[in-house]
């Protein structure tokens, strides 16, 4: 097919455009700031570009990937998420519809789940997140701005039968934590593969997945992250005690950790459920917190990308 992909020069978007090609699909690729895999300078707050690109390139299929995220609220006013994540995804999905598309799919965020109560983490037990999870009450303009166009997407569904696969990923950059730096940026991302994180890579091939079995179920949404090793009864105690939990399933990741200057997290706040994901559409993340610890055993590669002086392509722009 002859692709859209929004956000080219993203982190997602480097690791996705090349896998499309390779699937054999012809990709257009759209982002405000250059990269290798974007073919156009542009927004798609800009409805006339996006009309204008659906028409000279003959696009099929669209995957949005671009948008303003949570970093950027130091950066950016409201109205440009608006314009940016909702106005930006409506230009897209009417000028899908005009084209008579028959799938879209939509990146989106787990953090539009995580209102105020969930990010306290008071409770006596993990929070189990998956789709079935609600009311939603995001608790900032990004978190409000996504859940507006994930709505925007079943709106075009519903009224237009336009198959649209959202897929609320976790965690996938490969910059420090903005809020917490009580562990390595390493370690960190370590510890998240076994409650909220996925590879930048697994990220990508789900879009791929998501893109090709769109139509199979219509509207749909599936949190994207490493399939948990942990079980909703086990909630109270990765709340109350993390380490005895993650012995149970991982004998060595303690004397592994340690050799490592590591230290495991001692309490888990909350769980993000990615079985629907596999169940429904078939995906799976190959890198998992077993990964993790396999490289750990042999001293190898870390399976995941860490970069601490990472800067988005949209920052390099306007420095």
């Amino acid at each position: 097919m002859r692709v859209l992909l929004t956000g080219s020069s993203g982190w997602l978007g480097r690791f996705l455009a090349p896998m499309l090609r390779a699937a054999g699909h012809a990709v257009t690729g759209l982002d405000v700031a250059p990269g290798a895999d974007t073919d156009v300078l542009g927004s798609v707050a800009d409805g006339a570009l996006v009309e204008r690109l659906f028409g000279e390139r003959g696009i099929e299929a669209v995957i949005h990937g671009g948008a303003l995220h949570k970093p950027d609220i130091a950066r950016y006013p409201a109205q440009a998420f608006i314009d940016v994540n909702v106005a930006g995804t409506l230009n897209l999905l009417e000028a899908a519809v005009r084209a008579g598309h028959d799938r879209f799919v939509f990146t989106s965020t787990t953090s539009l789940m995580i209102d105020q109560r969930i990010r306290a983490e008071a409770g006596a037990e993990a929070v189990w997140l998956d789709e079935g999870t609600g009311p939603l009450a995001p608790r900032n303009i990004y978190g409000v701005t996504k859940l507006a166009a994930e709505g925007l997407c079943r709106i075009h569904h519903l009224e237009h039968d336009l198959a649209c696969a959202i897929l609320r990923t976790g965690r996938f950059f490969p910059e420090e934590d903005d809020t917490h730096r009580a562990l390595s940026g390493e370690n960190m991302k370590a510890n998240e593969f076994l409650h909220r994180r996925l590879t930048v890579e697994d990220a990508a091939r789900a879009h791929l997945v998501a893109l090709e079995k769109a139509p199979e179920f219509g509207c749909d949404t599936f949190i994207l992250s490493a399939p948990t090793p942990f079980a909703r009864a086990e909630a109270a105690e990765l709340k109350a005690d993390a380490p005895a939990v993650i012995a149970r399933h991982f004998p060595d990741a303690a004397a592994l950790y340690a050799r490592r200057g590591w230290q495991l997290p001692r309490s888990i706040g909350r769980v993000y459920d990615a079985g629907r994901a596999e169940r429904v559409m078939g995906f799976r993340c190959e890198t998992d917190f077993a990964a993790v610890l396999a490289a750990l055993r042999t001293d190898g590669p870390l399976p995941f990308a860490h970069d601490a002086d990472y800067v988005s392509p949209q920052l390099s722009r306007s420095a």
